[in-house]
């Protein structure tokens, strides 16, 4: 009987140098008996390999060391873990500086994130399969069953079937397999609004413009199972909420500066988001049409900001770009929320001077492209991550504390009315996050249930998944301003919806039939998948492509673009591919050990000579009798 295993893959990924992740070595399914990697050592032929989270990174050390023992691992099979703080000290597949090539500085050697070991940038020849919670206890039942078994003629086999089609087709890197068309480019959709919407024929001169911005993907050693609690979703919850608490503001429109919010997608592959971005404003594309990026006076960045709570007291540092007048008034802001919010035990500080500079965060991005921009990163850590399992799986929903992201959210909306405002804080009380809307959000965001389903996101959406994951995933089509619904992942359209919704002022067309009669100036119709018939309203909310910048969409095809000097980032830019495949499955069944097959057929051979001679020594003797006759 064959019986097929839930699990979450480890996919081929690619760049410009070579490709990293994991496939089966060659175009066929892999078959391998299971063994617990307690008693790999004793491997006398190929085996699949079933280990605890614990072991992994020890497992794929080994490896890369002993190449005997590796020639006989068939693949690996990881148990999920049922409690993240039952005596794991941390696991972070992603390097102790992650993506220190964008970095602003030179101290490259710096460690941000102590746990991170770097194995999900190599490269595996062979499947790796996370195991759900349930097919984890269904394996350690199997190969409790190989134990007992080990001298009786059956045993239970993994078959992998993760047959990349890079690896069919010889195509080992980004340049190559974008030629043969067997990958696709790592990327999404960004979403930016503005509040209030920009009136882009106005003659008015434009207000300085102060830009908040989070991301929304997030990266692990398994493709599907990319949660990212802490790092980012939590900053993407306070965006949210920060962004729905000012909404029911009055006199926005009086601001004497122009706010600005930004969710960012692919900045856990090279800053795709970021990159993209900027580039699409210095080339005034549609999709960044109305944002003066001349304007920009500040940026703040929501990093990660589910852990900051410490003892009973919500703790959070701020990380500037330099010593400029406007970082200074920032985190002035910033103190002054922390003082408004007097019912809540809070600790805003200022970073480490001991830091090189800005921790991995999007705004490196603005600082190698304008070194001068005013900068702030809100984070839950001084030195180094809080999160021990940043870009890994278990940076889920017990990883996160929701109390803390309401107090983030609270600082976030308070310190922006006041930067706005010009320190004035006169309407700073009436300025209140709701906390079941972060419990809402987590709970579709982080969880299988609601997940996507939930009311909230079915409210703008029509979610074409349940259980949520946060990988960029690959972009699909010509990138577009207005993109083909179908080709924009769940979470984007769902933030883009909200915050069209929450930034936006009611059209005259309200009653109008959307989207047909909603093409009046700064016109958006939202909410369309949900009930089929949707709302017209005005609001400066655009999606923005997010993929490489040295690529480009013609006639069908993508085309990597030569090294352009002129751009500080582009001899940085990997190039991120994903490789396509039919299909991924894993499955388990009982078949014949090799030696009892082995035996049978000697035994057969043996049958069959004796049966021979029989018959010969029979014939003889029956010849002789019937002469003797």
């Amino acid at each position: 009987m064959y019986m097929h295993v839930d699990g979450y893959p480890c996919v081929r990924v690619l760049n410009l140098s070579g490709e990293i992740g994991c496939s089966n070595p060659s175009r066929e399914k892999v078959v391998a008996p299971i063994v617990r990697y307690k008693s790999a050592d004793e491997l006398l032929k190929s085996a699949a390999v079933l280990v605890s989270i614990d072991e992994f990174e020890i497992l794929l050390s080994r490896l890369s060391k002993d190449l005997d023992f590796a020639g006989k691992v068939a693949g690996i099979l990881v148990e999920s873990r049922t409690e993240v703080s039952n005596g794991l000290k941390g696991f972070s597949p992603d390097g102790k500086f992650p993506q220190a090539e964008f970095a602003p500085y030179q101290s490259n050697n710096f460690t941000w994130n102590p746990p991170g070991s770097g194995i999900m940038w190599k490269a595996y020849n062979f499947p790796v399969f996370l195991l759900s919670r349930t097919s984890t206890l269904i394996l350690q039942e199997v190969v409790m069953k190989n134990e007992k078994t080990k001298k009786s003629n059956t045993e239970n086999v993994a078959e992998f079937n993760v047959v990349m089609q890079t690896t069919k087709s010889g195509t080992h890197d980004s340049d190559s397999c974008l030629k043969e068309e067997t990958c696709l480019p790592l990327g999404g959709y960004s979403v930016w609004s503005a509040l209030p919407p920009i009136n882009i024929s106005s003659s008015q001169k434009s207000k300085p413009v102060i830009v908040t911005m989070t991301s929304m993907d997030s990266a692990s050693f398994f493709r599907d199972k990319s949660l990212g609690a802490d790092s980012p979703i939590s900053g993407l919850i306070t965006l949210l909420a920060a962004v729905d608490a000012l909404s029911y503001l009055d006199g926005l429109d009086e601001l004497n500066k122009q706010l600005v919010f930004v969710v960012l997608t692919g900045e856990s592959w090279g800053y795709l988001g970021t990159r993209r971005f900027v580039l699409e404003a210095d080339q005034h594309s549609d999709s960044v049409r109305g944002l003066d990026f001349a304007m920009i006076e500040t940026v703040m960045e929501i990093g990660s900001v589910g852990k900051g709570l410490s003892n009973g007291v919500k703790t959070f540092y701020s990380h500037t770009s330099g010593d400029t007048l406007a970082t200074n008034e920032t985190f002035q802001a910033l103190l002054r929320a922390q003082d408004s919010l007097k019912t809540e035990s809070i600790k805003i500080s200022m970073a480490s001077t001991s830091n090189p500079g800005v921790p991995p965060s999007s705004l490196m991005t603005f600082l190698r492209k304008k070194s001068q921009i005013s900068g702030v990163v809100l984070e839950d850590f001084d030195t180094s991550f809080t999160n021990k399992f940043y870009h890994s799986h278990l940076d889920d929903l017990s990883n996160v504390n929701s109390s803390a992201i309401v107090t983030a959210a609270s600082l976030v909306a308070r310190t922006l009315y006041l930067l706005a405002n010009d320190q004035n804080a006169s309407a700073i009380n009436a300025i209140n996050v709701n906390a079941s809307l972060v419990e809402e959000l987590l709970g579709c965001l982080l969880n299988c249930k609601p997940g996507s389903s939930c009311e909230l996101m079915k409210h703008y959406i029509s979610p074409s998944a349940t259980c949520p994951s946060h990988y960029v995933g690959v972009i699909l089509g010509e990138p577009s301003s207005v993109p083909y619904p179908a080709y924009v992942s769940d979470v984007s359209r769902f933030v883009w919806n909200f915050l069209a919704s929450k930034t936006s002022i009611f059209s005259r067309n309200i009653t109008s039939a959307c989207p047909n009669d909603c093409n009046g100036v700064g016109e958006l119709c939202i909410r369309e998948e949900a009930d089929g018939k949707g709302i017209c309203v005005i609001s400066t909310t655009r999606y923005v492509p997010a993929y490489s910048t040295r690529l480009k969409y013609e006639s069908g095809s993508w085309t990597v673009l030569p090294y352009n000097s002129s751009e500080e980032m582009s001899a940085a830019d990997p190039v991120w591919t994903e490789s396509n495949w039919d299909t991924i499955s894993l499955r388990v069944y009982k078949v014949q050990n090799t030696a009892y097959d082995g035996l049978i057929l000697l035994s057969g051979i043996v049958v069959t000579v004796l049966t021979y001679l029989l018959i010969l020594i029979t014939r003889a003797f029956i010849r002789k009798a019937l002469k003797w006759d």
